[in-house]
């Protein structure tokens, strides 16, 4: 059980020395992750035997489960236990700074042969499948499958852990993964990458240097984590992974610019019969 969701969605039950103790810990959880028994009695000015009793109340077998608990939960970061903000004064700003400075991170970060290598492994693929599991991984993973079809090379998006699993097992020495993870470390995708390494798959990956999910890849694009302490917006790394997805579909598409000006011309063509579109609209919505 969450122990600090167990703690705050009983406070207004709690009376006496076990108010004390809660609001104790909830006002710094790291200090009462990590301090000793006495030093946690001192601090909520209550006995030893005040906090094996807060311990029961909170489904705990005794004081050792109790910090065994709080320090699971300190692990999440200072980020995630601080007092909340009540507003934060021009944030629009400082997203798109952010933003822009993810970008240009990455891009310093990108090797132009990595690119030129990744592109061998697409065009030399019989079939492609692009893996994403969470947030913008999922998008992303839909991403590739739009910027690479329109150039005619047949692709497949996955989110299902199931049909990641089964869609790996089907994979062969001629075909090629398509993983996307800014953690690198989701379990299913490693599971499924491995599985379709083992039959001779070949793997690119877009995700964190240096994780789990990169030491498997044939060739790997590095994504750069870009946390900072204000929790309330989106990671600006998806930035840096679109970027990615940018570089190596132009990439691509440049590999054979003569093919792929006519497939984009016939893509061109039935979507704006379709749209009844002008000459300036995107080759997608």
């Amino acid at each position: 059980m969450d122990i600090l969701y167990l703690i705050r969605s009983r406070r207004d039950q709690l009376r006496g020395n076990s108010a004390k103790v809660a609001e104790t810990i909830l006002d710094d959880v790291g200090f009462a992750a990590s301090a000793a028994i006495g030093e946690l009695a001192a601090k909520a000015g209550v006995s030893k035997a005040a906090l094996s009793r807060f311990a029961r109340l909170m489904d705990c077998a005794d004081l050792r489960e109790l910090r065994l608990k709080l320090a699971r939960a300190s692990t999440v970061g200072s980020r995630f236990l601080g007092a909340a903000p009540q507003r934060v004064p021009r944030y629009f700003g400082q997203i798109v700074d952010d933003i822009e400075q993810s970008l240009h991170r990455h891009l310093a970060a990108f090797d132009e042969r990595t690119f030129r290598s990744a592109v061998d492994l697409i065009c030399s693929a019989q079939k492609i499948y692009a893996f994403g599991m969470g947030g913008c991984s999922t998008l992303l993973a839909g991403e590739v499958q739009y910027r690479l079809v329109r150039l005619g090379y047949p692709v497949s998006a996955y989110h299902d852990p199931v049909l990641m699993r089964i869609a790996a097992a089907t994979l062969g020495p001629r075909d090629l993964l398509v993983i996307l993870s800014i953690t690198g470390i989701t379990p299913e995708l490693l599971t499924t990458a491995r599985l379709a390494k083992s039959y001779g798959a070949r793997l690119l990956t877009i995700t964190r240097a240096g994780s789990a999910l990169a030491d498997l890849a044939d060739i790997q694009i590095p994504i750069a984590l870009d946390e900072t302490d204000f929790i309330y917006k989106p990671t600006a790394a998806r930035y840096g992974m679109l970027l990615a997805i940018d570089l190596l579909a132009t990439e691509t598409a440049l590999r054979t610019p003569a093919t792929s000006q006519e497939l984009l011309r016939r893509v061109k063509l039935a979507l704006d019969d379709h749209r009844r579109g002008e000459d300036r609209l995107p080759l997608g919505d």
